[in-house]
Order: structure tokens, then sequence, then C-alpha cells
């Protein structure tokens, strides 16, 4: 692994969509340690613009967890209350939409808009494949028309490079891992892979820690940023994407798999060791740094 070059900015950002597993955990303090070693500024970035999922449960969880595993941040909400008061996605609305706006009026053909629903794409997606089949892409629709959602037009044969301070230098053949992306959902506000380009670009951020499932994401946004007027700093960011952790059935955890009872990481391990053992285990550390997030860091030095 190649260790980020400074100056190092970075951002834990989970979701209030679920418990915090071990997973999202171990990318936690993987992106803390890596952040203290070079000295730099982490924020606290809560991404909630899925207000359909969202529990004040899983949000206070949130800070529930990052007190257990010891984990610190320079910047970012104190609790739920602040979080909602200040730092809720849904105060950044008017930056995502003018981002958009800007996009639309740069590069007319770069957005589309897509009225399947999700029983349509059902029915209609490829085999073995999630991606979006075109359905929309040459329907024309009027990008106000009611029920419809706005896809980004990701051309064919595009391929994305990725520098990877883990993986190396990767290439992702953006329209077969993702293809032709949302990033403005039906109710006319923005979508995952546009909110988090601006998010990051308003925090500085310049380094992102993912786990490899998010490939496809980096090579989505990546792209995006450079086809958008104001974000395109975006393209500078070292990444990492680390390997997953699988559950007993050789599944990656997930909090939208989550069973009923699954209350996550702070309900089911006694002590956080257990999560310092899984980022010892990942970076090949020696045993001992397990014992605590101090006995990490410093084997991390």
């Amino acid at each position: 692994m190649q260790l980020p070059s400074p100056p190092v900015v970075s951002r834990l950002a989970p979701t209030p969509s679920g418990f915090l597993h071990l997973g999202n955990a171990v990318n936690f303090t993987l992106t803390w340690l890596l952040t203290r070693r070079a000295g730099g500024t982490l924020h606290l970035r809560i991404d909630d613009l899925d207000r359909a999922r969202f529990r004040p449960a899983y949000l206070a969880n949130i800070f529930q967890t990052l007190d257990w595993l010891g984990l610190d941040y320079d910047h970012g909400p104190s609790g739920p209350d602040d979080f909602e008061l200040h730092y809720s996605q849904r105060h950044f609305l008017t930056a995502y939409e003018a981002t958009l706006q800007a996009g639309r009026a740069a590069q007319p053909g770069l957005f589309y808009a897509c009225g399947c629903s999700r029983t349509d794409l059902a029915r209609a997606a490829l085999p073995r494949s999630s991606n979006y089949p075109g359905t929309c892409r040459a329907r024309a629709l009027a990008p106000d028309a009611p029920e419809t959602a706005w896809r980004a037009h990701v051309p064919a044969g595009t391929t994305v490079a990725v520098p990877d301070l883990w993986q190396g230098e990767l290439a992702v053949p953006l329209d077969e891992s993702l293809g032709d992306f949302i990033v403005r959902k039906k109710d006319s506000t923005a979508a995952y892979q546009l909110a988090s380009i601006v998010d990051d670009v308003r925090l500085g951020v310049t380094l992102i820690v993912r786990g490899l499932d998010l490939l496809p994401s980096t090579a989505a946004q990546l792209w995006l940023a450079g086809q958008l007027p104001g974000v395109t700093s975006f393209q500078n960011t070292q990444f990492l994407h680390h390997g997953l952790l699988l559950d007993a059935t050789g599944q990656k955890l997930s909090k939208s798999t989550q069973a009923g009872q699954q209350r996550g990481i702070l309900a089911e391990a006694g002590h956080p060791r257990v999560v310092y053992a899984a980022v010892a285990q990942l970076l090949g550390l020696p045993e001992a740094a397990s014992e605590s997030l101090a006995a990490l860091q410093a084997a991390l030095q």
C-alpha cells in the first residue's frame, strides 16, 4: 500500500440508512489512521439524501459507533441535533441543483430524462447485469416532465483511469460496470454520485478511502467531475480502495441486507478490538496491533 501524500483532507461518509456494521467500522478506522498519520484533516460528512431509509436511530448510531471506536474528527456535526440543523445534505440542495444546471448548460447532451419505474427496470435489465439498458435514451422526454429522473449518458467504450494507492493503476469500463447512472432523482433532488462530488469539493477533500465494491462509483464520479463546471478539482483526489469483509455466507457486509434483529457492530461486538483486529489483518500488521487504537496507530508509523 502506498501512503497518501500531503496535504491530506479526508472524510468519514456514513449513511443513516442502517446500523453501522463491521465493514463500516473498519473503513472508518482505516481512514482515521491514514489521515492522522499524515497529520491531515478529517471531516464527518453524513450522506442523508435517501430520506426514505433514514431513521433517527441510524443517525444516533453513527455518533455512538465513532465514540465507541475512539475516532475523533476535526469538522462536522457534534451530534444528531447539530447534524439536522446545520449539516444535513438537505441544506445543500441548491448547490447540487446549480451544478446539475451548469452541466446541462455546458453540455446539453450530458443528461437525459428517464421515466422508467423499478418494475420497468426489472423487466428490461440485461441478463446478469444491473446496468440501465438505455430505454429512455432516445425518447427525448422533457427534463421537467413529472415522475422523471435524470441520467448521465455514458458513451459506449468509456473507460476511466483510477490511480489507486492500494490497487495500483486501474482501468474501469464505466459503460459496462455502471452504465447510464442517475444524477437527479424523481423527486427533483440530486442523487448520490452528483452530491458526493459537490460535497467533497466543498470540503476540499484530497483522500477518499473506500471498499473495492465502490470502484464503479469512483469511476463514475471521476468521469462526471470532468464534465461539470466548477468541480474538476475532484479529479485530483487520491483514492484508496481496500478489500471487503464478508459475512459467514461469503457475501459482503451491507446495511441494506441487515436482518431485522441485527443492530450493527456496536451491539454485536463486546469490544472495539474486533474492529482493530480486522484492520490489522487488512494491513498485514502484527497481532499486537489489535490491542488498541493507539497500538494500531503506532504499528502504522
